[in-house]
């Protein structure tokens, strides 16, 4: 067990655990925030997105320890900015929402593209979200909501 401070969605937390946990049971089991979900467990599908000083990680894979210092944004506080609705309601308008398993690790990595790159092409889409997967609603209406987003929240990013 180790006492490892960080910043969790804007508050100084401390969590005394073993550091080799893996930062996605922190949040979902000792933290209660369970919009990062478990897909794969070893970092390939994205599912488990969160952002880590504004890049985006796969807590999945990612040891408490390497936590300490850091400041850690869940969906959960992402849903209240600004940037936040500009994005969620792009997928919708776009059509880009089937099961919603995947939609909290995609909005993460349409947070971290954009904060990256305000103008993304097609291709800088696609490769800012070779990250994540989603087995239901196909990548097309996603780089649409993702160009949405981009166009509606000129001057947010």
């Amino acid at each position: 067990m180790a006492e490892i401070r960080f910043i969790l969605n804007g508050a100084e937390t401390v969590v005394n655990e073993d550091p080799t946990m893996r930062l996605l049971d922190v949040l979902r089991d000792l933290m209660g925030l369970t919009g990062a979900k478990e897909g794969c467990g070893e970092g390939e599908c994205g599912a488990c997105s969160v952002l880590v000083d504004h890049d985006i990680v796969n807590s999945c894979i990612m040891p408490l320890g390497n936590a300490a210092g850091r400041d850690i944004m869940t969906i959960e506080e992402f849903s209240k900015t600004e940037r936040y609705n500009v994005i969620s309601r792009a997928y919708e308008d776009a059509g880009a929402v089937q099961c919603g398993f995947c939609i909290p690790g995609m909005i993460i990595a349409t947070e971290s593209l954009l904060n990256k790159n305000p103008h993304p092409s097609e291709i800088e889409i696609r490769d800012g979200l070779s990250g994540n997967l989603c087995r239901c609603t196909g990548y097309n209406m996603i780089v649409k909501a993702i160009q949405l987003a981009a166009e509606r929240g000129d001057g947010l990013w």
